[in-house]
């Protein structure tokens, strides 16, 4: 009878982000458990008249710092922020070319939306211009795998090179994805995590035509993320790159490398309901809580904290609430280990395809640190919402072991991750 190979332990060991609360994890960790919002008036394009006029900018970013300006010129800026995610995340891990085969090391990185600034640019100019004055790197620009393959190229990754796009979970996914390539064998290490970049006319119009985005706090931006607040009317756009470094356990202990938290549980789901609103009863969030627990073989009261996905939407907040709720019920917790849930897009705003992977690095850090970074905006927590969602101010904690992050997308898209401290 053949012999099952045993399942290798997969840690993460860097972590790289370009953020509207800072371009570097020490800054944009200090920001997050300061409570501070990266929120402020939408300036990439003239927003005046588009309902919303908030969003999660990155700021002081020049692509020229990091790479040829040739180069930058021809990457749509959700490729940029990827870039240079992934080398932050790569020196991060302290990982140099003979610490690794090449053939083994994979890339997994998504985004929601892909080259969508881009697209709006190339055809402004054909239409103007015609379709001569087409730029010959329009398609590498525009297409969503691109991030994933420049990355590959960069790092000379050689092994599977992937990019997953599933909205707002995409982030998710793609860590999720690559924790199963290395489970199953087909890598020892691999670059993961989202990129997305859609401050954009197109966007902006599309989200506020749908009815989804904050139109409340145009005057006041610091203020229009607020998530399971009574005055919470919608998202808030965010844009950005997070990366993390996966590996199996054996191969990063062999090289010596600094581990920053093992994945122990991924889960995902469909609600297989509507094309933008998630299942009334929160069917999809609470199977993929229910199947990240399943495939870590641990029982809901060994959770300590959740990094929700909590977009700051009346019904998806409420929603969310109630699955987590449903999930963790019946956990046997003291008065002095009580769940904690906290929503951290009130200060990053809604980065989509970026937004899980850099919620993924919040809930490591938040391990590592021991610090559960505040819900901010919270002026009266939704009833409906019974939930301990550290509000405005971090909280100090002792002996968190395990954190879970979630994420949702439009169609029904549904993944959350389990971390474990080492």
């Amino acid at each position: 009878m053949k012999r099952l190979k045993e399942i290798p332990s997969v840690v993460v060991t860097g972590l790289g982000l370009i953020t509207p609360c800072g371009n570097d994890r020490d800054t944009f960790w200090n920001t997050i458990v300061q409570g501070k919002s990266g929120l402020g008036p939408i300036t990439l394009f003239d927003a005046s008249d588009y309902g919303c006029r908030v969003a999660g900018e990155v700021k002081n970013f020049n692509p020229e710092d990091y790479m040829d300006k040739k180069d930058a010129r021809r990457m749509d800026r959700f490729i940029q922020f990827a870039m240079v995610a992934a080398q932050q995340a790569y020196e991060d891990a302290g990982l140099t070319p003979e610490q690794f085969d090449p053939e083994r090391f994979s890339v997994v990185i998504g985004t929601g939306s892909g080259g969508i600034n881009s697209i709006e640019n190339q055809v402004k100019e054909i239409l103007a211009n015609g379709p001569r004055k087409c730029s010959p790197f329009f398609i590498p620009m525009m297409i969503s795998d691109m991030a994933a393959g420049r990355v590959s190229i960069a790092l000379n990754a050689q092994g599977p090179n992937l990019a997953v796009v599933t909205a707002c979970a995409t982030g998710t996914d793609a860590i999720g994805t690559a924790y199963r390539l290395i489970q199953n064998g087909e890598a020892d290490i691999a670059v993961a995590g989202g990129a997305e970049a859609v401050i954009t006319p197109s966007s902006v119009a599309g989200f506020v035509a749908s009815r989804a985005m904050s139109r409340k706090f145009n005057d006041q931006p610091m203020l229009a993320s607020r998530p399971f607040d009574t005055q919470r009317d919608g998202f808030v756009i965010g844009e950005g790159a997070s990366v993390l470094i996966l590996e199996t356990r054996e191969h990063a202990e062999k090289r010596g490398a600094r581990i920053y938290a093992e994945i122990v549980g991924y889960g995902r789901s469909s609600d297989a309901y509507d094309i933008v609103s998630p299942h009334p009863e929160g069917r999809g969030a609470i199977k993929a809580m229910q199947n990240a627990l399943k495939d870590a073989d641990l029982s809901p009261e060994s959770i300590g904290y959740i990094n929700a996905h909590a977009t700051s939407t009346p019904v998806g907040d409420l929603i969310e609430a109630k699955a987590i709720n449903t999930v963790f019920q019946n956990s046997q917790r003291s008065a002095s280990d009580p769940l904690l849930v906290s929503a951290t897009k009130g200060m990053t705003g809604h980065m989509l395809g970026a937004a899980g992977s850099t919620e993924a690095i919040i809930t490591i850090l938040s391990l590592q640190n021991q610090i559960i970074p505040p819900t901010i905006n919270v002026e009266q927590q939704d009833p409906g919402c019974e939930l301990d969602i550290v509000p405005n101010v971090a909280r100090k904690v002792s002996n968190l072991k395990r954190a879970l992050s979630n994420s949702f997308g439009f169609a029904g898209h549904n993944s959350a991750l389990i971390f474990e401290a080492l």
